[in-house]
C-alpha cells in the first residue's frame, strides 16, 4: 500500500521515492509511538538528536553540526550541538532502525511530493525523514502569501521525500477549498501547506488584565490548503503537569488583584479627565 498524505497508526506502509526506489515502514503504538524503518544495504535515514530507540548491528550512526559561522559565541564556549543525525546501513543485508516520539506524541507521515514539496510546522515537529527533505529555519525564506505564520510554523519543510511529524494528543487533517476559512488556536497548528493564507489575531492585553476571558491567539486560516490540527501541543500537556505538582495557592495567577488594579488606573484616568476639564473652565 501506498504511503498517504497522512496516515493512521498501526497499518504498515511502503514508501516509494520519486527515484523508484521502496522503503517498508510501520508506525508502532498507541500514544508515544515508534517508527520503524526498514533499510537496505547503503540506505539512511535523517533524525533529530536523541530519536534512535533501537537498532539492528549493521545501522550505522552520524552528526552532522551546524557550519563553522552559525555556531557564534555559544559554539566557542560549550562546543558544537548536532543538528540532526544520519543512521545509515553498512551492512549488506537489510537492517531497521526505530525512532521514537520525544513525548505523549502521535506520529505522521507526509509525502512531501503530494503536497508541492513544501509545507510549513512547527519548530519540534519533525521527528525524521527519508530522501529528499531539507529542514530550514522559515524566517530565512519568507512566504509573501503569510506575513504571519513565521511567528508560529518556525520550520519549512522542502522536498520530494517523506517526512515524519509528531503531533500531541489526536491529530486531525482538514483540507479547505478556496476561500473556505477555518479558525484555530495558534498552539494547536502542527503543519500546514503554503497555500494557506493565514492572518493572526492576538486578543485585547487590557481587555483580559480586567475581564478575564481566552488568552489563547486565534489563527484564521483561508484555503485551499491542508492543515494538520493537534489537540493538545506540548507546552499546554507540560502545564497540565506542572499545575499538577504545584502547591494550590500557585495554580492560578491572582486575576482578581489584577482586575482590581485595571479598575483602580481606570478611574484615576477618568478623575484626571475630568480634573483637566474643570481646570480649563
Amino acid at each position: 500500500m501506498a504511503a498517504p498524505i497522512y496516515s493512521t497508526p498501526f497499518q504498515p506502509y511502503v514508501y516509494q521515492s520519486p527515484q523508484e526506489s521502496v522503503t517498508p515502514f510501520q508506525i508502532l503504538g498507541g500514544e508515544a509511538q515508534i517508527v520503524q524503518i526498514m533499510l537496505k544495504s547503503q540506505e539512511k535515514i535523517t533524525a533529530k538528536p536523541n530519536s534512535m530507540c533501537y537498532m539492528s548491528e549493521s545501522i550505522k550512526i552520524g552528526s552532522v553540526y551546524p557550519p563553522q559561522h552559525e555556531g557564534g559565541v555559544w559554539q566557542w564556549f560549550f562546543g558544537k550541538n548536532a543538528t540532526k543525525i544520519i543512521l545509515s546501513n553498512s551492512g549488506q543485508d537489510d537492517g531497521f532502525v526505530g525512532i521514537a516520539a520525544p513525548s505523549l506524541a502521535r506520529i505522521l507521515p507526509i509525502d512531501l511530493a503530494n503536497l508541492g514539496g513544501e509545507i510549513l510546522c512547527q519548530s519540534d515537529a519533525f521527528l525524521c525523514s527519508i530522501n529528499d527533505v531539507t529542514v530550514r529555519n522559515s524566517s530565512q525564506h519568507r512566504a509573501q502569501n503569510i506575513p504571519d505564520a513565521e511567528a508560529v510554523l518556525r520550520q519549512r519543510l522542502v522536498g520530494q521525500g517523506l517526512a515524519f511529524l509528531v503531533g500531541g494528543g489526536s491529530v486531525v487533517q482538514k483540507i479547505l477549498v478556496p476561500d473556505e476559512i477555518l479558525v484555530v488556536d495558534v498552539a494547536c497548528i502542527l503543519a500546514m501547506t503554503n497555500t494557506i493564507d493565514f492572518k493572526l489575531k492576538i486578543p485585547n492585553s487590557a481587555r483580559r488584565v480586567v475581564s478575564g476571558g481566552n488568552k489563547q491567539p486565534k489563527a484564521f486560516l483561508r484555503g485551499p490548503g491542508i492543515v494538520f490540527i493537534q489537540s493538545l501541543p506540548f507546552h499546554q500537556f507540560s502545564k497540565s503537569i506542572a499545575r499538577a505538582v504545584t502547591s494550590p495557592n500557585m495554580k492560578e495567577p491572582p486575576r482578581f488583584l489584577f482586575q482590581i488594579i485595571g479598575i483602580f488606573f481606570f478611574f484615576l484616568y477618568v478623575m484626571i479627565v475630568i480634573s483637566l476639564i474643570f481646570t480649563d473652565l
